[in-house]
């Protein structure tokens, strides 16, 4: 039974019962799995939440002995299987270890995360009551149960959607895996809607090392959030990396800085000093780039109130704006109506043509243009008189990192919007 050659051969060597004869309760406090010539037991990485300080769940990680009771690569024991009722098979006997062992660690409310292979996954559907014979049987709440699958691995769309529910109707919560490595994609994201999406270790390696993908990372991770999911950053092993957690708002952390696979809880003790320090160190790291910033910005947005005050007073816009376009970043100032329509040419600084860009001409003329879907046109308007300020972005009008102070103001009884656009090069904040 133990070596499978017929793929057709599932119904009666990968059954519950099936699996359970090749479980072993005859080594000590920890349930082993018998599989071809390997023992199979279970370590667990503790997954933490950045707000609450502490353990929430732990990933199951699957390890094997050789007859010579040595350990073996785990690579090399997920590549064993020579057919899918071997990986089946695989697959459903390492969640048996894996969830009697969970138990034994004592940890009532935590969520055990579990690997699936994708194979395995797209077929669950087909293949039998085998999740919820096992969660019965060791009297396992489905929700504390979360199915970890590599969405990039299946190309089939209805299938993979079955899955989905088959494993969402026990209960189970869905997480995609690496989560931008290969061919990820947020469209996969917006129609499976997984509970929690586990970043791939090497965006936040890169992350932590490159700027440019440091920017870009709070945006994923904001997108995630707004797609209804947790996102876990995993692989973190350096106090960079955990700071770049914080900083990019993730959820959940994982990785050697916190604890590595292994047997054994962190005590409690030491993670709650850990995350003391990294607490710290965050605010050490936030607080001059919001000193900076304030100091940076302030100057602009006096200039765009007082501006706003001239035009209110009826100066036109092009001589009220004269204050802030002679400040070094100001790149433009535009005037909207109380649609988001600019009304005229855009306002600019003299003597800086050497800052147009000319592979970009084709924007330059944005009378009549609309943009009222801004963020910072919509703030003006629920904040009258009071200047508001954009987060980064890239400017369509010059194709360059800006923010956009606006303010919403009234010219002889008419509503209007005052904006200046600001360089920004990502050094502030």
């Amino acid at each position: 039974m133990n070596n499978l050659a017929i793929p057709g051969d599932w119904p009666s060597t990968c059954d519950f019962a099936a699996v359970e004869r090749l479980v072993s309760r005859t080594g000590g406090p920890w349930t082993t799995g018998r599989y071809q010539r390997f023992d199979l037991q279970s370590h667990f990485q503790p997954i933490f939440s950045l707000a609450h300080g502490r353990i929430v769940g732990f990933e199951a990680l699957l390890r094997g002995l050789n007859p010579a009771r040595e350990p073996i690569a785990p690579q090399q024991l997920l590549a064993t299987p020579r057919s899918f009722a071997e990986r089946l098979l695989l697959d459903r006997l390492a969640c048996a270890v894996h969830v009697e062992n969970f138990q034994a660690l004592g940890r009532p409310t935590d969520w055990l995360f579990v690997n699936v292979h994708p194979e395995v996954f797209i077929q669950s559907p087909q293949r039998g009551s085998y999740l919820p014979d096992l969660l019965d049987a060791r009297g396992f709440a489905g929700r504390r149960l979360v199915v970890e699958m590599l969405e990039q691995s299946v190309s089939d769309e209805a299938a993979l959607h079955e899955a989905v529910d088959f494993y969402r109707s026990k209960g189970c919560l869905i997480a995609l895996d690496d989560f931008g490595a290969g061919h990820s994609n947020f469209d996969r994201v917006w129609s499976l809607r997984p509970d929690i999406v586990k970043l791939d270790r090497h965006m936040v390696s890169q992350g932590a090392r490159d700027p440019g993908v440091r920017r870009v990372l709070p945006g994923i991770v904001s997108l995630l959030h707004e797609a209804g999911a947790l996102v876990v950053m995993e692989g973190v092993e350096t106090r960079d990396e955990a700071v770049l957690a914080m900083d990019c708002d993730a959820d959940f952390v994982q990785g050697y800085l916190f604890g590595h696979p292994g047997t054994t809880i962190p005590d409690p003790a030491v993670s709650h000093g850990t995350f003391e320090t990294l607490w710290e160190e965050f605010r050490a790291h936030v607080r001059p780039q919001m000193d900076a910033y304030r100091r940076e910005i302030a100057p602009y947005q006096n200039a765009l109130g007082y501006a706003a005050s001239l035009m209110e007073s009826g100066m036109p816009a092009y001589a009220a704006c004269n204050g802030m376009l002679e400040l070094p970043d100001t790149e433009r100032c535009f005037v909207l109506d109380e649609n988001g329509i600019q009304l005229g040419p855009n306002l600019t600084p003299p003597g800086r043509s050497d800052r147009i860009d000319g592979r970009f001409n084709p924007l330059g003329d944005a009378d009549g243009a609309n943009w009222s879907r801004r963020p910072y046109f919509r703030r003006a308007l629920e904040h009258p008189g009071r200047v508001q300020v954009s987060r980064p972005y890239l400017s369509l009008a010059g194709a360059r990192p800006c923010v956009t102070l606006s303010m919403s103001l009234r010219v002889k009884g008419v509503v209007r919007v005052l904006c200046g656009d600001v360089t920004w090069d990502y050094e502030h904040g």
